[in-house]
């Protein structure tokens, strides 16, 4: 929802602060990098139980990761190669988050609770891999209930009590499930509908021109 209706605006906002981090010398990778870094700790924080902690080590996760595209575009260094090293730390960093909620679950709670978060990340690589799938066809798959901003949204109200810990997750459960089915049915229909075919390689060959110009850093969410 945020990457589909909001990221034209809050471009506009970050894009000034992009500039100012790159006159002092930071570099797109090397936030991406460090982003993964926190997300680390982030999930160390979480499967250790210091969830108030985590809550500000998540705050900086996201910071990273809002910040290395408008850095890279400042820098003129947009490119395919860091596209592709930005959506492959997302994806690790999801990972790590979740793995960390997984093992703060297994040493806390009974039984096959561990599946949850197991079931969280699948949905999450789904809904990522979906968009990812539709571009390389020319086909548009953004938007969606629970993207990764909402995600991390999420998982910081969750972090916010333990009462309200497992709940939380489970309505993330819901919400992402409801975005990847949501974003197969809309490719499947785009796919399905009767566009003339020159409409549909003008898509691909734009889709082609944006990778040839190096696209922004805007990972596949």
């Amino acid at each position: 929802m945020f990457d589909g209706k909001f990221r034209k605006s809050v471009d506009q906002r970050t894009a000034p602060i992009g500039r100012w981090l790159v006159r002092f010398g930071f570099a797109a990778d090397v936030l991406t990098a460090s982003g993964l870094v926190f997300a680390c700790a982030t999930a160390w924080a979480i499967a250790v139980g210091h969830h108030h902690l985590a809550i500000l080590l998540l705050i900086a996760t996201g910071a990273h990761d809002l910040f290395d595209g408008p850095v890279a575009k400042a820098s003129n260094r947009a490119s395919q190669r860091g596209s592709y090293f930005d959506s492959v730390v997302d994806r690790l960093s999801d990972a790590a988050l979740l793995g960390g909620v997984a093992y703060y679950v297994t040493a806390h709670h009974h039984g096959q609770l561990v599946l949850l978060p197991f079931a969280i990340v699948t949905m999450t690589f789904m809904i990522s891999y979906q968009r990812s799938k539709a571009e390389s066809l020319g086909l548009n798959a953004r938007g969606g209930l629970m993207e990764r901003a909402e995600r991390m949204i999420l998982l910081g109200v969750a972090l916010l009590a333990n009462q309200i810990f497992i709940p939380v997750l489970w309505v993330m459960l819901v919400l992402t499930t409801m975005t990847a089915l949501g974003r197969f049915r809309r490719v499947w229909q785009i796919a399905d509908s009767p566009a003339p075919a020159p409409a549909r390689t003008m898509r691909a060959h734009q889709h082609t021109s944006r990778l040839r110009r190096g696209p922004s850093r805007t990972s596949r969410r």
